[in-house]
This record gives structure tokens, sequence and C-alpha cells, in this order.
């Protein structure tokens, strides 16, 4: 089943709140479906999702892109939702689906023998499928081989850093996990020496760090991982090859933990959701060896899963040391973050 592009904005725009749910064709209660709610880009999922018809046989998935307001739709929707699960990016968007009551708590060994307790929700409303590592991107030709998230403030970067807005959920996280470790008043203190050592004003994408350290606006930039695996595995002689080709990728770590910064991709099943045991049986499956094999080889994403295979481009990163701080902590101060990006003015 390919994707259906409604764009949430259009579901409230006709007469009654229900004809959002019109894609599933009044299929949501059979037992042989299950239907996904997601925000992850198509491309990157559909691989996925064959995979998972292939092996499954019988069932089908209905699957629909809801770029923005997820959890607005489907609290919407209410008991009457086709949801049975909502994929998302972010450990706060996570979060947020719990807090706003439109998930439910499920038990599977599968699932807790292959995730962490830190990859997982407590009580089982959310879990982690893939990891997303906010990385160094350098000139390739620059001598470093470590670096630290607070050398970024360093005045030796004046003028040689790019990064995106401050404001993005990626960077939110990142100031998020700043404040956690040491402090609002240090981590203010660093963000103002990063946007001291801006090359130019904080905007764009993660892609555009390495398009800007090729053409020499900046040196070093902060950026996802995944990124690296595309651009560097791209066709010869585009754009995407040149940056990935001009810039090396290094594992930054917090001083204070020695670990590198993760957000996560996850996901949780809806709390009226129609086909609940198909719902368990797709979540079990995304975390299955070769579902994240291909988490891992096709998306450049680091697996949840011990002992999962990478991508050359991506293993030729080392070892990843995650920070051990929770991303339930991380989560807990994205609000303090947003807050303190706009006091220094860093998108400004």
């Amino acid at each position: 089943m390919k994707f259906s592009r409604i764009p949430v904005v259009h579901c409230f725009a006709r007469s009654g709140i229900w004809a959002a749910a019109a894609v599933f064709a009044g299929a949501a209660m059979a037992a042989d479906e299950v239907n996904l709610y997601t925000t992850r880009e198509p491309a990157l999922i559909q691989p996925l999702i064959d995979a998972f018809i292939k092996q499954e046989g019988d069932i089908k998935v209905n699957t629909v892109f809801v770029k923005d307001g997820l959890l607005e739709r489907v609290k919407a929707e209410g008991a009457r939702s086709p949801a049975d699960v909502l994929m998302t990016v972010d450990i706060g968007n996570l979060v947020d689906l719990v807090d706003g009551g439109i998930t439910q708590p499920i038990q599977s060994a599968t699932l807790e023998s292959v995730l962490p307790a830190n990859l997982r929700d407590a009580q089982g409303h959310w879990f982690a499928l893939s990891l997303r590592d906010r990385v160094l991107y350098t000139e390739k030709d620059l001598p470093i081989t470590s670096f630290t998230y607070e050398e970024l403030a360093d005045p030796k970067w004046k003028g040689k850093v790019c990064i995106r807005a401050g404001q993005h959920p990626y960077n939110t996280a990142l100031i998020a996990a700043k404040i956690a470790n040491d402090g609002a008043a240090e981590a203010e203190r660093w963000l103002r020496g990063v946007k001291a050592n801006l090359a130019r004003k904080a905007a764009g994408g993660d892609r555009d760090v390495a398009r800007d350290i090729l053409g020499g606006i900046c040196d070093i930039g902060i950026a996802n991982s995944y990124y690296v695996g595309q651009m560097k595995n791209a066709a010869a002689g585009t754009d995407n090859r040149k940056w990935g080709d001009g810039i090396k990728a290094i594992r930054p770590t917090f001083a204070k933990t020695g670990g590198t910064h993760v957000n996560v991709s996850g996901a949780a099943v809806a709390k009226h959701a129609p086909n609940r045991n198909n719902a368990v049986k797709l979540l079990e499956f995304l975390v299955s060896e070769p579902a994240q094999a291909m988490y891992a080889r096709s998306n450049y994403e680091y697996p949840v899963r011990a002992n999962v295979q990478q991508d050359p481009v991506m293993s030729a990163m080392g070892p990843m040391k995650i920070d051990s701080l929770s991303v339930v902590e991380i989560a807990k101060h994205r609000k303090q973050a947003s807050q303190l990006v706009d006091k220094v003015g860093f998108d400004n």
C-alpha cells in the first residue's frame, strides 16, 4: 500500500472531521489490516512497509502521511479514529502524543527484549525505532579527529560555524540536552558563544551545512548523521555527492558525559486502535533484524537493535557512545531550550 498525502488542514476543511478517515474507505475494522499515521517522509518508510507486507502476507497496511498536526488530527477524530500506529520523529513529539492522551500502553516481550529501558516508555506508550546523532561536519582537510559540543563556543571558531535554526527540533533537543547536562546558566553561556561564532544566519537545512562548508562559507557545523550517508552515497556528479565528498563527519561528545547526543524516531499504538494486535505486530517487525538493517543501510539511521551491520559510510565514523542522559529527561527541557534560543537571539 502506497502513501496517501493528505495534509491535516484538508481534513478539517470538509464538512465533518470524520471525512479525514475516508482514505480507509471503511476498512479500518478489517482483521487483516493496520492503519499507520506517520510524519516520516514516504520514501523513508515505504520500503519498511513493503517488507512487513511481504513477511505477513495477509496484513494490508493503509498509510497516511501527516506532515503537520498529527496530535491535533487524532484528537479531533476521537474514538472513531482509524489510526492504529502513530509514527514520528523526535522524543518531544512522542512525549506529546502520550501527554495528549491519544496513545495506549502495550506489553510486548519482543519490544522489551530488543529495546533498552531508555529507548522505550516505562509504561509501554512509545518505542524507539531508530536513532539519529547530531554530529560535526568539517572541511575534509581539517586535522580534527575528536570534538566536544562545548568547543562550538570556542572563540577560535569565530565566523566559521554553520548550523540550521536554533528553533528547529533537532537543535532545541541538543540545547535541551546541554541544559540537562550542565544547567541553564551554562547552556546560555555556551549558546551565546556558538552564536558569536556563526559564519551566517542560523537557517536552512542540515545538508546546507555541508554545502556551505564546500563553498568556503564556514569550516565546521552541526547536523544529523544520516545526511552524511545520503550525500556520500548519492549519484556521482550530483550536488549532494559534491557536498558529501567535501566534508568529513565526526561524532562530538558532551564534555561531562563523554557521550554523543542522539534523538529518536519512534511509534506508539493509538488509544482507539481498531487493529491493536496488528499494530503490535508492525512495531515488533520494525525492531526485527531485517527492518533494523533497512534503517541502517537504506535510511542511514543508527539501529536500536544491537549488532546490526551499518552502511560503510556510517560505520566509518566508528562506534557511537550514546550520551547517558535519558531522552525523556532531554524532552523535559524542550520549552526551556526554545526560550533560550529566543533570549540570546540565536536565529536573528
